[in-house]
């Protein structure tokens, strides 16, 4: 198997690992150490591999080589399959930046597979390297879980400073321009927030699982994988309800405005109807209409005019309509 298609780890059970090639893969017995797998799910190779020369059982690999796949949590005998996701800054281009992460763990094996590797493997494998890693199968993906929840804290920060810029924005501009941006920030923080409390889930279920091999160091850690899950995801819910109060401002902003303006067109139009009358009235084609004859008449009936509009003011100050 190439190089590319898949990246094999040796844990030695002391906080260190090393890289190996595919023949010592092949080579391998649980005296070496853990062994980790990670495969790129979209090479036929590695699903051919997974299908026929694992020893997985059928329900596993469907699992591991699923297209679409929410977090989720599988007990299968003595092994449990979690279906994680994490956030990958490396490719902003795509959907929320989600990349999923498939991992199947048994006491001396982990295989885990995905499209692309997350940072938070990258992570975990120079930990590996530097010799302050894991030391078992469970301590690896509780590890690699920490990993993941670490970076999408990173989000989480990223989407508190997002909500601030929007805030400011809507000071500084009167909300002028930001309804869309306001929309689509929110329809992100829901989208992340519901994979947040997937993953939760997944974590809790994984806590309850007496599996033989779970030991109670990596027990207690998971457990504070969990409750730094829960307060991202209380994070997340205060910049949604802060988002919600912006747009509501806008919102409330906007009806204003419209009412304003609703208001100065009603005034005008309780100025302008009377004098419109009159002037229709005193046009009329007809005989009779007063100061016909008069040099002075069309000078009087403006002066009659400004008098009445006059009197419109005074009345409508006097009831507060101005």
């Amino acid at each position: 198997m190439e190089a590319e298609q898949v990246h094999a780890t040796l844990l030695d059970r002391k906080g260190s690992g090393r890289e190996m090639t595919w023949p010592e893969v092949e080579a391998w017995h649980p005296g070496q150490g853990v062994l980790w797998l990670h495969f790129d799910r979209a090479e036929e190779a590695v699903v051919q591999w997974i299908r026929t020369d694992s020893g997985l059982a059928q329900i596993v690999v469907e699992a591991l080589l699923a297209r679409p796949m929410r977090p989720r949590t599988l007990r299968v005998n003595d092994g449990l399959f979690l279906a994680l996701c994490g956030v990958d800054p490396k490719h902003k281009s795509r959907r929320e930046d989600r990349v999923s992460i498939r991992v199947w763990v048994e006491e001396n094996r982990v295989i885990s597979t995905g499209k692309r590797r997350l940072l938070a493997e990258e992570d975990l494998i120079a930990r590996l390297e530097s010799g302050c890693g894991p030391r078992g199968a469970a301590a690896l993906v509780v590890s690699l879980a920490d990993l993941l929840v670490l970076r999408m804290s990173d989000r989480a920060e990223e989407f508190e400073e997002g909500v601030d810029d929007l805030e400011d924005q809507l000071l500084e501009r009167g909300g002028e321009g930001l309804g869309v941006n306001l929309v689509q920030f929110r329809k992100r923080t829901i989208a992340l927030r519901r994979y947040l409390c997937l993953q939760r889930e997944v974590l809790s279920r994984m806590q309850q699982e007496a599996m033989p091999w779970f030991d109670e160091e990596s027990h207690a850690l998971l457990g504070d994988v969990n409750e730094r899950l829960q307060r991202n995801i209380d994070d997340i819910d205060t910049v949604r309800e802060r988002a919600a109060i912006a747009q509501e401002e806008i919102l409330s902003r906007n009806s204003d405005q419209l009412n304003s303006r609703m208001y100065v067109l009603s005034v005008v139009a309780a100025i302008f109807l009377p004098l419109g009358f009159l002037t229709s009235l005193f046009g009329i084609n007809v005989g009779g209409i007063p100061w016909e004859e008069s040099a002075g008449g069309f000078i009087a009936f403006c002066v009659l005019l400004v008098v009445a509009l006059a009197g419109q003011l005074v009345f409508f100050h006097w009831k507060k309509w101005l």
